[in-house]
């Protein structure tokens, strides 16, 4: 998990540390639960956040892919991809989340 959190989600996690422990372990086991590689998980995670037009989420899929060495070009695909799945205005939506998130992260 990247070093800083959201506000909000730091607020929550201090305010239910033992919900933020169970959510967390369980994140991890789902990860290790198949055959998926790392670099592949957070894309899926990503394109899944997208396509339930989640903004915090993708944010998140956004921050953790990169943490695990996702190119900024691997991350805009995924959203270039939902044109055609999600529509046009869709993945402009997400193209915009990303790129915030990949400017803030040096990308």
């Amino acid at each position: 998990m990247p070093d800083k959190l959201p506000q909000p989600v730091e607020e929550f996690r201090q305010e239910y540390p033992e919900v933020w422990k169970a959510f967390t372990q369980l994140a991890g086991r789902l990860h290790e639960a198949g055959p998926l590689d790392e670099k592949t998980r957070r894309l899926v995670k990503l394109a899944l956040s997208i396509g339930a037009g989640l903004e915090g989420a993708t944010h998140s899929a956004v921050r953790n892919a990169v943490a695990k060495g996702v190119t900024p070009e691997e991350i805009k695909h995924v959203a270039v991809l939902a044109v055609t799945t999600l529509g046009f205005p869709a993945a402009i939506r997400a193209l915009t989340w990303i790129s915030g998130d990949l400017k803030t992260d040096g990308g």
